[in-house]
């Protein structure tokens, strides 16, 4: 039977849940139609719109949609094989793409893990620093972090997680109790000497000292927190951070599956912070959208410690591990993004994000006006109505997702500064006609 849109739509209200999302009574959703460049087509009222997509569908579609190369790369793989398992077999899409991605990673990262999801990867890159320091017993079992973070949404994740302001609370007397330090003061340039900092590295330090016997390791999203608040931070916490669990035989943790792959204007954003992680996580941008794909880097030394653990091995094994057609996809991602001039093309989206955002400071419930490479960022004083934003931001011509008091971007790469300049107006606009 074939469906009208009006039937679809109605089946979805009624049966399907959408992210953070209540199956009773859910949020409006907007039919797909296709997807092209920066561009969705959606069915709006039962007219067929376009919109530019502010979002990179959730910061991973960095080259937009329907991309020849990626494309092609596709095609080439379901020739070959779509899947296979990979206990005991291996094949040239997962070698290849480890190979690539070892040349590209900060020094000392040696080994390669494929998982399914940025949550996968920050689980196994838990397990791995569990295991690290296992080989006489679980001696170390505590996770240390900075409070605003966020690292997906399974049950390890989950933990390091912010505890009160995250998306995670009602699960807070399930998951493992971490540590969580003050988040570091705002500003990516905010100097080493200035008294805030002074004081923050105090209590950080103090906090990490009466715990330091039980932290198997810190994890961080490097200068960037992403879903937790958009937060940016200054690179040399990042180091006084590391510095800290080094100094006391934890692991060194960065979570770069929204921040890595140049989206904060570094290819890492651990790059500004001249420090390398003993684990490093990547995911989202990797596949360039088209499908779910992630990797835990390691280095030889973690690898050595996990193979010296009670188990012997890496005791983690996703079904669809190092799926062929999803590493030959990513293998062309990441051969797309090298052939451009990646630090001037984002220094140039920063800048038109950085002043088409500017008018919103204007606004009386804004709060503050942010931006870091390919992502730019308004903070309201107040929850943000997100079914009317993104209604409004719709009738300008754009797709955006806010959430919590945040109304932000993350665009394709490829966007043209006309469309970017139409994502910003929109998002100053539809702020000022929903909460002005």
């Amino acid at each position: 039977m074939d469906l009208t849109d009006r039937d679809r739509l109605l089946f979805d209200r009624r049966h399907l849940w959408h992210p953070y999302s209540s199956a009773t009574s859910p949020s409006p959703t907007y039919l797909v139609e296709s997807a092209a460049g920066c561009r969705l087509r959606l069915r709006v009222d039962g007219s067929s719109v376009e919109v530019i997509d502010a979002m990179s569908s959730w910061w991973c579609a960095i080259h937009g949609y329907a991309v020849p190369e990626l494309d092609k790369a596709a095609r080439d793989q379901l020739a070959t094989m779509s899947h296979v398992m990979f206990g005991g077999l291996t094949h040239a899409p997962a070698v290849d793409l480890g190979r690539q991605l070892l040349a590209m990673a900060p020094p000392g990262l040696e080994h390669v893990f494929f998982a399914d999801s940025g949550s996968v990867s920050v689980e196994v890159a838990m397990k791995m620093a569990w295991q690290a320091h296992a080989a006489a017993g679980l001696t170390r079992t505590t996770m240390f972090t900075i409070r605003g973070g966020y690292h997906g949404d399974t049950f390890s994740p989950m933990s390091v997680c912010d505890p009160d302001g995250g998306m995670h609370s009602m699960y807070g007397g399930l998951v493992p109790r971490q540590v969580f330090a003050p988040r570091p003061p705002a500003g990516l340039n905010r100097p080493e000497d200035d008294p805030s900092m002074a004081t923050w590295r105090l209590e950080t330090r103090r906090l990490f000292q009466s715990h330091a016997d039980r932290v198997a390791a810190v994890i961080l999203e490097p200068v960037l927190q992403g879903a937790g608040g958009m937060h940016i931070y200054p690179p040399h916490a990042v180091r006084f951070l590391a510095e800290l669990a080094r100094e006391h035989g934890a692991l060194v943790i960065f979570d770069e599956i929204a921040t890595g792959l140049w989206r904060t204007g570094t290819f890492w954003a651990a790059d500004r912070c001249a420090i390398a992680p003993d684990i490093l996580c990547v995911g989202k941008a990797l596949t360039g959208g088209y499908l779910s794909l992630s990797a835990v880097l390691a280095t030889a030394d973690v690898a050595r410690r996990v193979d010296a653990s009670p188990a012997g091995a890496m005791m983690h094994g996703p079904t669809f591990m190092a799926n062929p057609l999803a590493c030959s996809v990513a293998r062309a991602n990441l051969d797309l993004l090298s052939g451009h001039d990646n630090p001037s093309r984002i220094a140039h989206i920063a800048s038109t994000l950085e002043c088409g955002l500017a008018p919103a400071r204007e606004l009386g419930p804004v709060r503050d006006v942010r931006t870091l490479g390919a992502v730019g960022v308004v903070e309201l004083d107040r929850t943000v109505d997100v079914p009317a934003l993104t209604r409004a931001a719709l009738e300008d011509g754009v797709w955006v997702r806010p959430f919590r008091n945040l109304v932000y971007t993350m665009p394709p790469y490829v966007c043209s500064d006309e469309e970017i300049g139409t994502i910003t107006s929109a998002i100053v606009a539809a702020i000022a006609k929903v909460h002005g």
